[in-house]
């Protein structure tokens, strides 16, 4: 039986191309059709459309919990469309959820886990487990896949959380845009910018002067500062340190007491005494 996307005498143009690529390609999926304000009342045309996306994200742990950071730039193609994103979303008391990829899609999935977890503290009275709240999110990205084959609706989230049963500790995790979940024991870090991140998060974890779990909330602030100045560098969609417009990365904590939002002053004297 042929495949009714490609014939026998037909051959792909480049290996490279994407699913939804293909698609278009044969006339099956088009580009998004607008309204045209300047034409005629009703009248469609078919325009390119970049959904607005958002990078870098990174966490790790410290000795004092996890800390999730984020840059705040969103980008819709090659335009900056917002330099104060929120890219770490608090979910509960204890979880935090960073997001890299299409915000829209992103803040409604924190929305519907807030709720979900809500909704399991009142009726059960008491916390989801760290499983179910892990599962949850898994559920929400793999709920998603239609839209991200689509090409208009791809995340790869963090998730951080705090786990007190059966022993106190920080838990991290990673996503794929199909949900599958890892938990990583160290760090994590996703986005356009997450290649550089990864490499100064080894060789500060390996090589530095104490790995990341030893490290104080200041020194790890630095680092986190140091790992997305540095991916700003050589990625246009992160924004690393606006020295400029002082607009600094959002650094949130994840302990046993909750999670603490660092305010950006602290944020800023760290940058200046130990970045700059």
């Amino acid at each position: 039986m042929e495949s009714p996307l490609v014939r026998p005498d037909q051959t792909f143009s480049g290996a490279a191309d994407d699913f939804p690529t293909l698609l278009r390609r044969k006339g099956l999926l088009g580009p998004a059709a607008i309204v045209d304000p300047v034409g005629p009342v009703g009248k469609l045309q078919q325009r390119s459309w970049e959904p607005t996306e958002a990078t870098t994200i990174l966490a790790f742990k410290f000795s004092g919990g996890v800390l999730v950071a984020g840059d705040r730039r969103a980008t819709s193609g090659n335009t900056v469309v917002y330099d104060r994103a929120d890219k770490v979303l608090e979910i509960d008391r204890h979880s935090i959820m960073a997001i890299a990829g299409v915000p829209a899609t992103a803040w409604e999935m924190a929305r519907v886990l807030e709720h979900s977890f809500q909704y399991f503290r009142r009726t059960q009275l008491q916390e989801m487990s760290v499983d179910g709240k892990v599962r949850a999110l898994s559920k929400l990205l793999r709920d998603n896949f239609g839209f991200v084959m689509q090409g208009v609706g791809m995340v790869v989230p963090i998730f951080a959380t705090y786990d007190s049963d059966p022993k106190p500790e920080a838990r991290l995790y990673f996503y794929d845009a199909m949900g599958a979940q890892f938990e990583v024991t160290d760090y994590a870090a996703t986005g356009s910018g997450s290649p550089a991140v990864r490499g100064i998060l080894y060789y500060e974890n390996n090589w530095g002067a104490k790995p990341l779990k030893k490290l104080s909330e200041d020194e790890a602030v630095s680092i986190a500062l140091r790992a997305l100045d540095t991916a700003a560098e050589s990625d246009t969609s992160t924004g690393g340190v606006d020295r400029s417009g002082k607009i600094y990365p959002l650094i949130k904590i994840v302990s046993g007491e909750g999670i603490t939002t660092l305010p950006e002053t602290k944020i800023a004297a760290v940058f200046k005494k130990t970045v700059a």
